[in-house]
């Protein structure tokens, strides 16, 4: 008999867990506490990490300002991981993700994403005067890459049997070798490559598109009002100039339009570009 009620006790300790975990997601609950606690990656700059203040900063960190705003309530943003940005939110450590999370068709069985708040585009990118401006142009052409990274996968896909790959090591290499002429072009994301415009402005550009990716805030399967609050917010921000401004600041250019146009039905098909 007492195993039972042990037994008994627990079921009914796991259920009231999960009840309330399920609750915490809710839009209700999060107007209700007047705080929206939010999943953010503080180790993938621009998009976010530790300010010199010890407080976390960058795209991911004012786009969840700017929502939380727009809630009206507060803010408390708690460090995660990559690995552990999903069960964080799952397990309600927080109520929704602004963790430059990509969305893909694997993680939307898992959580349920808003539409797109930002994107990672990977290019081919280099000299103004190279005249490239489609994969047969790189026929020929000496291109610099980080090693096993997207940008490699997506040049070696497109380029002619005649190219010259050249891999480094990370991106601060490819860059170097770019800025140092060694290679004229380079495969690289837009957020790299605003960097290099910061760096060395007017000296090079955009030649092709090699793939895109769109992150998207994500809540717990379920959490519709929420979901469906954040999409309007999200709409807003894009069209008020909010999104342009925090873009601005953190990538140096304006919102794409493959994230602007975008939505998260349309993401979830498999993509070359993950983080």
């Amino acid at each position: 008999m007492k195993f039972l009620k042990t037994v008994a006790t627990a079921a009914l300790t796991v259920g009231a867990l999960m009840a309330g975990q399920a609750q915490a997601t809710t839009l209700d609950q999060v107007e209700k506490a007047g705080v929206l606690k939010v999943g953010m990656l503080v180790d993938f700059p621009p998009f976010g990490l530790m300010g010199t203040t010890g407080k976390p900063e960058g795209y991911d960190a004012d786009t969840a300002k700017a929502l939380a705003d727009y809630l009206g309530t507060k803010i408390e943003i708690v460090p995660v991981t990559g690995p552990n940005r999903i069960p964080y939110l799952l397990s309600g450590q927080v109520d929704v993700l602004v963790a430059s999370l990509g969305i893909t068709p694997e993680r939307a069985k898992r959580v349920d994403f808003s539409r797109p708040y930002a994107g990672i585009e990977i290019m081919v990118y280099g000299k103004k005067d190279e005249k490239v401006s489609k994969p047969t142009d790189l026929s020929g052409e000496s291109v610099g890459v980080v090693r096993a990274s997207t940008q490699d996968a997506g040049v070696t896909k497109v380029a002619p049997d005649d190219a010259t790959i050249r891999r480094f090591d990370d991106d601060a290499g490819a860059v170097q070798a770019l800025l140092s002429g060694q290679v004229p072009l380079i495969g690289v994301s837009n957020v790299v490559a605003a960097q290099i415009e910061k760096a060395a402005p007017g000296r090079f550009d955009e030649k092709f598109p090699l793939s895109s990716q769109v992150q998207g805030i994500a809540v717990e399967p379920g959490a519709d009002k929420l979901l469906a609050k954040i999409n309007e917010f999200v709409g807003s921000a894009m069209k008020d100039g909010t999104m342009d401004k925090i873009s601005e600041q953190w990538l140096a250019t304006d919102i794409p339009d493959f994230v602007r146009n975008g939505s998260a039905e349309e993401a979830a098909t498999p993509k070359s570009a993950t983080n």
